[in-house]
Formats: C-alpha cells, sequence, structure tokens
C-alpha cells in the first residue's frame, strides 16, 4: 500500500518522503524520485524532523498478519506506532494526517452492508489480535482528531494488486491458488479493492476529507468461492469444487495454528482467520464516493494485476490464460 501511495502523490506533483525501517526491503521504492528517512514508527526522535514542514502525514504502516506466535510487536507498531506517529504530526502542525485503519476495525453485519457507522462499541467481540489492535488504533486517531488535530481516517478493504511482497494474507489467496494449495474452499465473503485506488483514495481524504471522519475505500463485495472463480476465469486454472462446513474447518485450523505454533511456521489457515469468516466482510462505499469522489475500478483488473505481478516476480508459475500477456 505504502508503495502505491507514495505513486499517487508523486503523480499529484507533491515532493514526498518515507519512512523505512533499516531491515524493510525497498524494491517496490526503487527508481521513484522521492526522499527515504530510516526510522522506527516508535522512535520519533529518529523521523520528527523530517514531519517539520510537511503539508500531509500519511500513516500507512501496518503489521498486518492474521497470526502470530507473540502478538506483541502487533500491538507496539499498530497501536503505539500509530499514537506516536499521529502525536509527531499533529506537534508539528501539519495541515492534514490520514491515517490508514482498515475494515477489520469495523463490524460486519450479517444480512447487509456494513458502513462507517458500524465500529465497535467495545473489543467485545473482536476476534483475533489484528482486528483487535485497528480497533485500538483507531480510536486513537479519534481521540486525536477529538482534541481538535486535523486526522482523517480510511478504512481500506482487501487491497489487492501488484507490489505485495510478503506477500499479505490478502496476496497469500492468490499465490496459493496459483500454486494449486487451495483444494476447498469455505463460506464466506469479503470486498476487495484494487490497491492503487486505495491509494488514490488516501489522496482523497486528505484534499477532501473531514477532519475526525472515517471513510471506507472499497469496491466489490465477493464470496470466497466468487474471488476463486474470477481467478480461474483470469487464469485458466480449475476453481475448488469441494465447500469445508464451517466447524470441519475450524477444527483443521485450530489443529493447523497449533501445529505451527510448536514448529514456528505460520498456518495456511490461522484459527482466528476461520473464526471471523463466519460473516462475511461486505462494506459500503457509498459515504467515500458522495463525499471524496472516490470511484474505484472493476476489480477484476485488481486480480488480474495481482497474478500477473506474483508471476512476473517468482511467487508462482505463469498459468495458461497469462502466459503470454505475463511475457511481453
Amino acid at each position: 500500500m505504502g508503495a502505491s501511495l507514495a505513486r499517487v502523490l508523486l503523480n499529484q506533483g507533491l515532493r514526498v518522503r518515507a519512512l523505512v525501517r533499516p531491515t524493510s526491503p525497498t524494491a517496490n521504492l526503487s527508481g521513484l524520485d522521492l526522499e527515504t528517512v530510516t526510522g522506527d514508527l516508535n522512535d520519533p526522535a529518529g523521523y520528527a524532523g523530517a514531519i517539520q514542514g510537511a503539508r500531509y502525514v500519511f500513516h500507512a504502516a501496518a503489521d498486518y498478519r492474521l497470526w502470530a506466535p507473540d502478538a506483541g510487536p502487533m500491538y507496539r507498531t499498530n497501536v503505539e506506532g500509530t499514537r506516536v506517529v499521529l502525536e509527531a504530526a499533529a506537534k508539528a502542525g501539519v495541515e492534514r494526517i490520514v491515517y490508514t485503519s482498515s475494515v477489520a476495525a469495523l463490524k460486519a453485519v450479517p444480512g447487509r452492508l456494513a458502513d462507517e457507522t458500524d465500529f465497535y462499541a467495545s473489543e467485545e467481540g473482536i476476534i483475533g489480535h489484528y482486528k483487535r489492535s485497528k480497533y485500538q488504533a483507531e480510536l486513537q486517531a479519534l481521540e486525536l482528531a477529538r482534541r481538535g488535530f486535523p486526522v482523517v481516517i480510511v478504512n481500506p478493504a482487501a487491497p489487492i494488486g501488484p507490489r505485495d511482497i510478503k506477500p499479505t494474507p490478502t496476496g497469500r489467496i492468490i499465490t496459493d491458488f496459483l500454486n494449486g494449495k487451495l483444494p476447498a474452499y469455505i463460506d464466506t465473503g469479503l470486498n476487495a479493492v484494487h490497491v492503487d485506488d486505495v491509494a488514490y483514495g488516501h489522496w482523497l481524504a486528505a484534499a477532501k476529507g473531514r477532519a475526525g471522519e472515517r471513510y471506507i475505500l472499497s469496491q466489490e463485495n465477493l464470496t470466497f468461492k466468487q474471488i476463486l472463480d474470477l481467478l480461474s476465469e483470469e487464469t485458466g486454472l480449475p476453481s475448488p469444487a469441494i465447500r469445508l462446513p464451517y466447524y470441519v474447518a475450524l477444527a483443521a485450523a485450530a489443529v493447523d495454528s497449533t501445529v505451527s505454533y510448536i514448529a514456528g511456521r505460520v498456518p495456511r489457515a490461522p484459527w482466528s482467520a476461520v473464526r471471523m469468516s463466519k460473516v462475511k466482510m461486505f462494506f459500503s462505499n457509498a459515504k467515500a464516493r458522495s463525499e471524496l469522489g472516490f470511484a474505484p475500478r472493476p476489480v477484476r483488473e485488481a486480480f488480474r494485476d495481482a497474478v500477473d505481478w506474483f508471476v512476473e516476480k517468482g511467487y508462482a508459475p505463469a498459468p495458461p490464460k497469462r502466459r503470454e500477456v505475463v511475457r511481453a
């Protein structure tokens, strides 16, 4: 997301200064006409000077994992890191602070599209450390806004597209599909959106967003089976036909998570992720469309761009329908 945002801001004619950790891979920033500052979110002494004189601060960094053997670093990055960065930006007197939250901080509602008003009243019912950390971080951002600081919150849905180096949990759906590691599916759903549209939504939030407000940056609500069928259409690979019952998937995830913890590896289907899947994560972007002019492209293009990038970078072999495209 950060690399896409940097490109959007440069295209707007802005000068960009990016904070990167000493150990961060920087391939996504290669060739961009920007300045980098090496530092850590929780150490403002290393980057506070870089914020001075800035017009906008975009806080898009996060620890995006649905499973971690030790959740402490996730809370330090997502919660404490957010507080430190936003306070440093507010102290510097910037014109606008855009905080990247997530739809994970919002409460999905069975039977209808959730919107910006569907915020958890408390931590009760929040599943998993990632969702809980993003909820806590958003509370930090809202508190600063209540104190009069120019903080705007954006809540991206599942970003899909190029430059997903890790890959993220969302990107792993695509790489697992390309590598034939998704033999079955569960009855769940999510909202997918092109990562470049999410990035442009950040700029719209800076230019047009109201302080203290949140804006969902989403596009198309799809069941997991619809996502797999779309990937099948784009790649020529078969879509899984076996649907796992929820409790079977939950039991398998519990075993996988336990074994993974002992083995020190990331589970293929984290227990918390399967628990979250019981309610489809479907959201409305009506507010972002009406107030910001947010107009994302068809989500099929996001999956197409993601497939091409993952294949080009060697995450998976070229599938039948993309071989000529990738070579070109």
